[in-house]
């Protein structure tokens, strides 16, 4: 009999349609959004392609990174991280396309993104009984996933823009505050046992506002706050860090995925049949 610990593990490696969560996960995680952030405004001010066809252009190559993500059968890194790093900049321009064009207050697009994220989880649970990434398993909970990717990113730039522009907080204090909150979660978690479910989701929207704000810190000018680096230098040099990292899971997982199945080859047989319940 395979343990429940064993059982898990199988599900992560050979089944699950996203990474298991370790400290390069978070890292991506917070790097992506930075990228977003820059890449956005990259676009959208230094190229000058304005905010409605950078919104376009990267709208297009978000669906069909997604489209390319659901027909994976598993978990594969490159297309995992390259569609959340679209969907990052599309929920940044979600956003800035609210507060630019439309004329919605910061508070009111925070307000309605945390109410839209509330009604995605509800609706997931309801239908599923669950909200964890590990049970991402099949294509109905992959959709419920996405979107409410979706809208911890476009919530996360909402409520990172509130802070450090609407109230004037500035880069740096918003920066420290969402890390304070991350680590507040974190504590919660390993120390107190807090739910392991709502810690990951809390911890997942608050990364997007410090990725936003480490973004804008690096890339703005001096005189506005920030480090003076550009939009180019700062998506470059996060973009390399989330490649590099991306390179190391891709190896990484391979490698534990031959060892899986070298060590009981009928975990194949297994997994395969763990989709086809998991689809009815």
């Amino acid at each position: 009999m395979t343990s429940t610990l064993e059982s898990t593990r199988v599900s992560d490696l050979l089944l699950s349609k996203v990474p298991q969560i370790t400290l390069a996960f978070w890292v991506i995680k917070v790097f992506s959004t930075t990228v977003g952030e820059t890449a956005a405004d990259y676009f959208n001010d230094t190229l000058g392609f304005g905010l409605t066809a950078t919104s376009i252009v990267t709208g297009a190559l978000f669906l069909v990174a997604l489209a390319v993500q659901f027909r994976t059968r598993r978990y594969v890194p490159t297309v995992y991280w390259i569609t959340v790093v679209l969907i990052s900049v599309v929920g940044t321009l979600i956003t800035d396309n609210l507060t630019d064009v439309v004329g919605v207050p910061l508070w009111a697009s925070t307000l309605g993104f945390a109410v839209l994220l509330g009604a995605t989880f509800t609706v997931w649970f309801r239908r599923e009984r669950t909200l964890s990434i590990h049970s991402i398993v099949t294509r109905r909970r992959e959709a419920f996933y996405w979107l409410a990717i979706l809208f911890t990113f476009a919530l996360g730039t909402a409520a990172g823009d509130f802070l450090s522009e609407a109230l004037g907080l500035g880069y740096v204090l918003a920066a420290v505050l969402f890390a304070a909150v991350i680590a507040a979660v974190a504590i919660a978690y390993v120390v107190f046992h807090a739910n392991a479910v709502v810690c990951f989701w809390i911890a997942y929207v608050l990364t997007r506002p410090l990725g936003a704000s480490l973004g804008d810190l690096a890339s703005q000018p001096v005189a506005d706050g920030g480090l003076g680096l550009g939009t180019t230098a700062t998506s470059a040099v996060f973009g390399i860090v989330i490649i590099a990292l991306v390179v190391f899971m891709t190896v990484q997982l391979a490698r534990q995925r031959r060892q899986l199945v070298a060590s009981d080859p009928s975990v194949v047989s297994a997994v395969a049949g763990a989709r086809r319940h998991a689809a009815s």
